[in-house]
């Protein structure tokens, strides 16, 4: 049984936000009320089985109604390679953990994070630790905040 059926009863209306990187997932969580977004932690990607285990585990601590997963689009609106892995792995993500997934446009995420750490004081060492968290973030700020406007 999948986390999302097992724990049907506790579902919560937060959204868990996804930055699928090669090598990281940048993983962020809303509230309950889904005002504010709060990076969660960087999961360092070893296998696709590994990888579901972790999430699965991120999923049973909050409960969220929803997984969105940052999607890079091309300058001209398609779809390149990056974006169909993205797609397949989230594909086996929304199978394996019973949960609906939705896509939201990363463009510039990684970036605006990169920049929001420098501004911030943070140094190149540790910013390389948590940027995938920061996009995540930044991802689920402005789709919480595309749904209340």
């Amino acid at each position: 049984m999948n986390a999302a059926a097992k724990n049907q009863d506790e579902t919560s209306g937060r959204t868990i936000s996804l930055d699928i990187g090669t090598k990281t997932i940048g993983v962020a969580v809303s509230d309950e009320l889904g005002i504010t977004a709060n990076g969660v932690r960087t999961i360092n990607r070893e296998s696709e089985k590994k990888d579901l285990a972790e999430l699965s585990g991120i999923i049973e601590q909050y409960y969220p109604a929803e997984i969105l997963v940052g999607l890079p689009y091309n300058q001209d609106g398609s779809l390149g390679t990056r974006a169909q892995n993205i797609k397949r792995f989230s594909k086996k993500i929304e199978n394996s953990l019973g949960l609906p997934v939705k896509y939201w446009d990363e463009s510039f995420s990684t970036r605006s994070a990169e920049q929001t750490l420098i501004e911030a004081g943070i140094g190149k060492k540790k910013r390389k630790t948590v940027i995938d968290k920061m996009a995540a973030t930044i991802i689920l700020e402005e789709y919480l905040l595309s749904k209340r406007t």
